[in-house]
């Protein structure tokens, strides 16, 4: 069975979420994205301390389809520099992560 991942992306606004996260479903790459509203950042860029409102993208996929989504997302992204980071699933409902991989193209 494919391994499942979880990838976290955080976009500057709703609009630029809906739009990543509907292409990518669309293009069979992820199963799902939820999308979590208004979440506040603190970070460094450039040397300046940033405190910004932004919205997070959660995906569910298959490991071994990370490094075409992560190539996706930075051709529709705004960031110079968007966050993609992905973890494991190291347990989950079957029925769940087979869905996800039957929704994710081989």
């Amino acid at each position: 069975m494919s391994k499942i991942i979880v990838i976290f992306v955080t976009a500057s606004s709703l609009d630029e979420a809906r739009k990543i996260g509907q292409t990518l479903v669309e293009e069979g790459l992820v199963a799902c994205c939820n999308i979590v509203q208004m979440v506040e950042s603190i970070f460094k860029w450039q040397g300046k301390l940033n405190i910004e409102r932004e919205v997070l993208m959660i995906f569910k996929t298959r490991e071994e389809k990370f490094d075409t989504v992560e190539k996706r997302i930075k051709q529709l992204h705004s960031y110079e520099v968007p966050e993609i980071i992905a973890i494991p699933i190291t347990q989950g409902s079957k029925s769940y992560l087979d869905w996800v991989v039957n929704q994710v193209t081989a």
